[in-house]
């Protein structure tokens, strides 16, 4: 897609999974803790890294993460949270449009496709919706910015990931092998 690209408008609400509180979606800030996303990354990727694999994402370094986060569009999923210092947690991330050092994926090439990557939900609370939220902010800021498709890569052995993502409409492309994985992933798309 090309570089010019609508101003990002922030955020999305939704019930607390527990009934407290508010899960906002929120662009990322200065003030939000890399270190923080990076534990929450390494949670949300532990089954993918028990099951042999090495995503990025589960491995990465706060440099890594802070790097990732700040080369597109990194919208965070927060919940209200008293007891935390800043009154809120951080429990989900998704990254719209993802500069890469690497050219990447065919599918990713095209002009009306946009892409997001670092897709995580604190396992805590996976299954509440938050996922939906973060997968809605990057359709719509993939519409905004004219695109008609929206693609991930995503660890093909991770058959479970699959089945969440073909139940929301995506599809395969291809197949992709990342320089950083050990793994060989695939490529899906869903029409906006």
């Amino acid at each position: 897609m090309s570089s010019e690209r609508p101003k990002p408008v922030d955020s999305a609400r939704s019930p607390a999974p527990s009934g407290g509180g508010q899960v906002r979606v929120r662009l990322l800030s200065l003030e939000d803790s890399i270190p923080e996303i990076t534990r929450l990354l390494h949670r949300a990727y532990a089954g993918q890294v028990a099951m042999g694999l090495a995503p990025l994402a589960g491995r990465q370094d706060d440099a890594t993460t802070k790097k990732r986060s700040t080369s597109g569009e990194c919208y965070l999923a927060v919940l209200d949270d008293p007891s935390h210092p800043r009154g809120e947690r951080i429990v989900g991330i998704i990254l719209f449009h993802e500069v890469e050092d690497d050219k990447g994926p065919p599918w990713f090439q095209n002009k009306f496709v946009d892409s997001f990557s670092q897709f995580a939900v604190d396992p805590d609370v996976q299954g509440k919706g938050i996922g939906r939220l973060l997968l809605e902010k990057c359709e719509q800021r993939a519409k905004e910015a004219g695109a008609t498709e929206l693609a991930c890569s995503m660890a093909e052995p991770d058959r479970d990931l699959l089945q969440f993502y073909l139940k929301r409409g995506y599809r395969f492309i291809e197949h992709w092998q990342w320089p950083y994985t050990n793994y060989r992933s695939a490529i899906l798309s869903k029409t906006l």
